[in-house]
Order: structure tokens, then C-alpha cells, then sequence
């Protein structure tokens, strides 16, 4: 019977205790009549050499942190023993006080920034993930860095008498006002000056300011003037606090936002050639 010589593949033997590698070439000697096979079982056979068994490993992080309860009721108004809130309408704008009502914020958030790009894939995975991160970074803020405070603002809908709701039912609203100082030599935020190597923060009470960031509301719930309450208990906060300017960044194409921030009572900055930040955003400023 006719045989045949095949190479098989080069496989490589690691010797550990002498730390070099060992070459070793494999042949077997394979009957010719064993190598006539048709084209069919060819095919076959290629796709169950190509076919790899991949394992995936478990998600490092968790889609939702841990320890918050997605069922929990929203708590009465009394439990929360603060007397900073404003009623409108159906709703009331103060402090976020409990892990679920980061969490919801955090997901008003992620649905704001990925609203006009809802047809993209993997577009769920990507708002859970930017909720995640963005909860996390709520809780840092408010704890306070480097004398800092943060507070994150929540729109909530009122109690009423025999219906019960969950807290992520419940928030419709959110924004973070920061309360921060201005760098030696800035006279609004983001300013361009040139100062020394080593310089400290004024921490004056008249070198303070607010800043308002991540303002959005439910889809559901726009157009009842949540936006413009949230932003008057925002102002009124921050001069409880001593502070006086309030400040926000809206982008130049974003004229919605614009004409709800001029309505509210801020105007936009004249930088000047001291532009801030970048150019595809304006600078606009508390003024009543």
C-alpha cells in the first residue's frame, strides 16, 4: 500500500528548569488512500478546523452598583426633615437624598446623551455603562473635593393620596450645582490668564461662584416648566449659600437651552479675547 509523509504543525516545549525552548517536529506516515476524500467531507472538515470555542469572561463591572432597590417607594417628605424646597405644579425640586434618586439621575442623564442616537447598536449597554460611571461620579461630587460642594438638584413628582410610586417613577428632573472658587487671576470660569508656577485658591467668600451642569429632564415630563424651577431653587440655593454669580456653559448650537437659561436670567459672557474653554460653547451668567 502507497504511504505518504505529512509535516504536522511545529509545536514548541518549554523546559523550565533549563529556561530554553526545545524544537520538535512531529511526522506520521498516513496511508494514500486515507487523503482521497471528496470535496464535501474537505469542506467539513475545514469549517470544524476553523470552528473555535470561545469563552467569555464575567463582566468586571456591574451593569447596576449594588445595594440599591429598584422596587423602593418613594419616601414621604417628612423623612427627609429639610425645609430647602420648591412646590410647582405637580412636582418639587430640591436635594437628592437617597441612592436611588442618584441612580435615576444618573440614568435621566445617560438617556439625555444618547437621545438623537437611539438607533445605534449597543446604544442599551451604552447608557447602562454612562449611568454607572455617572452615578458613581454624583456620589464622589457630593461628597466634596477639595472643599468643594456639589449638590445634585432632583425634580420629583408631589405625594398624593393613595398612590404609591417608586423612586425612579418619581424623578422627572435633575442638575448639579457645584459651589467653586475662582483661580488666581480668573474673573469667570475657564478663563485663560497667565499666572504663577505655584499659586493658591482665595477662599474668600466674594471669590466664590456657582456653576450648573447636567441639566435635563424626563422625556415624559418636559414642557411643564421643570427646567426653569429647578434652575430658580438652583439659584436661590446657591445664595443661601453666600454666592451670588452663577455661571453655565451651553453649547452654540444648542438654542433651545440658550433661550431657557436667558429666560431664567442669564446672559451670555463677553470673553473677549479671553475666550474659556473651547468655541463650540458660551458662557452665560446669572445677572437678576
Amino acid at each position: 500500500m502507497s504511504t505518504i509523509s505529512i509535516h504536522r504543525t511545529e509545536l514548541l516545549r518549554i523546559t523550565h528548569n533549563r529556561s530554553r525552548i526545545s524544537r520538535q517536529r512531529f511526522r506520521r506516515t498516513i496511508p494514500l488512500w486515507k487523503l482521497t476524500i471528496d470535496s464535501r467531507s474537505s469542506d467539513t472538515s475545514k469549517k470544524e478546523e476553523l470552528s473555535v470555542k470561545i469563552s467569555i469572561p464575567p463582566q468586571v463591572d456591574q451593569l447596576r452598583p449594588e445595594g440599591l432597590r429598584f422596587d423602593r417607594l418613594q419616601p414621604p417628605e417628612q423623612e427627609f426633615g429639610h425645609e430647602d424646597r420648591l412646590e410647582f405644579g405637580k412636582f418639587v425640586a430640591r436635594e437628592a437624598m437617597v441612592d436611588e434618586e442618584y441612580w435615576t439621575a444618573a440614568w435621566l442623564r445617560a438617556e439625555s446623551h444618547w437621545e438623537d442616537r437611539s438607533n445605534e447598536r449597543y446604544v442599551d449597554n451604552y447608557k447602562r455603562k454612562f449611568a454607572e460611571q455617572e452615578f458613581n461620579a454624583i456620589k464622589r461630587r457630593c461628597k466634596g473635593m477639595q472643599g468643594q460642594k456639589c449638590s445634585c438638584i432632583v425634580a420629583v413628582k408631589k405625594e398624593e393620596k393613595h398612590i404609591k410610586r417608586s423612586v425612579i417613577k418619581s424623578v422627572v428632573g435633575t442638575l448639579d450645582l457645584s459651589i467653586r472658587y475662582f483661580l488666581q487671576g480668573e474673573t469667570f470660569p475657564g478663563e485663560k490668564v497667565k499666572s504663577q508656577l505655584f499659586c493658591s485658591i482665595n477662599r474668600e467668600g466674594s471669590n466664590r461662584y456657582g456653576y450648573i451642569a447636567n441639566l435635563c429632564v424626563a422625556k415624559s415630563a418636559r414642557r411643564q416648566g421643570i427646567a426653569c424651577n429647578m434652575l430658580r431653587f438652583a439659584v436661590e440655593s446657591a445664595r443661601l449659600s453666600g454666592v451670588e454669580q452663577l455661571y453655565v456653559h451651553v453649547h452654540k448650537n444648542n438654542s433651545v437651552a440658550q433661550e431657557l437659561y436667558q429666560k431664567t436670567g442669564f446672559k451670555i459672557v463677553e470673553t473677549g479675547k479671553f475666550e474659556s474653554l473651547d468655541d463650540d460653547t458660551y458662557l452665560l451668567q446669572y445677572t437678576r
